[in-house]
């Protein structure tokens, strides 16, 4: 890894319209890492997300992408830079197949398919069941199954950055396992991991390093092996809480 981020922000503030939802987020992403960012609902993990990816506005030297400053930079734009989204709830196209799903993601790359890492054989070999299931639409497919192509979409956007958004979020644990199987895959392409998770146990386990948000704040932060399951309950739910 080099000693620069890949991704970082910088006393970061936004929400919706009059509503603040955070509150000087400082975060880093270095080249080849995953970070896990936990949190209770409302916590603001998915604010942030949408903040980084040009969803929200935010002002320009709050987020910083290989050394630019870069925030307030529209989605599409951001796409075009290396960032991809696999955003909660998957957004997918119905009445579209499996397949077709995926070519919106070719249309607006990065990088063509040939020319990046990812290519739809190549997911195919990663997640065999969208092979099989290629022409059918995606209305048709379980909740797991559906996750899986929103994975793929992102990926064919030949990302440098992915940032996930509760992508475990209402799945059985055995599909839960078969997803996260596939993150030491995407990070060995080259992709560095931004993991929106409110699992600690799975945040914890995928990643090099975690952050703990609570009303818009960071609240701890630190290696995720070395990090304490105390500390991360009083992180999580704010220390009086914790102690009651």
């Amino acid at each position: 890894m080099t000693d620069t981020p890949i991704l970082s922000t910088h006393g970061l503030t936004g929400g919706y319209g009059d509503f603040q939802a955070l509150f000087g987020i400082d975060l880093h992403l270095m080249p080849g890492e995953v970070i896990s960012l936990i949190g209770a609902n409302g916590a603001g993990k998915s604010t942030f997300l949408k903040s980084i990816f040009g969803l929200l506005p935010v002002d320009r030297e709050m987020v910083r992408y290989e050394g630019a400053a870069v925030g307030g930079t529209p989605a599409h734009k951001m796409v075009g830079r290396g960032l991809a989204m696999v955003p909660e709830g998957r957004r997918l196209f119905v009445g579209m197949t499996v397949e077709e799903n995926m070519r919106v993601a070719i249309d607006h790359a990065r990088l063509s398919e040939s020319e990046g890492q990812w290519t739809r054989n190549r997911l195919f070999e990663l997640f065999p069941i969208l092979g099989e299931k290629r022409n059918q639409p995606i209305e048709d497919l379980s909740g797991g199954q559906q996750q899986m192509v929103a994975i793929s979409r992102a990926l064919l956007c030949q990302p440098k950055v992915l940032l996930c958004d509760e992508i475990s979020l209402g799945l059985a644990p055995k599909v839960i396992r078969e997803i996260y199987a596939v993150l030491p895959e995407i990070l060995s392409g080259g992709t560095s991991i931004v993991l929106v998770e409110q699992d600690v146990t799975l945040a914890r386990e995928a990643s090099n390093r975690l952050y703990c948000m609570l009303e818009g704040r960071i609240t701890l932060t630190g290696n995720s092996n070395e990090i304490s399951r105390d500390d991360i309950a009083a992180a999580y739910f704010g220390a009086s809480n914790a102690m009651a």
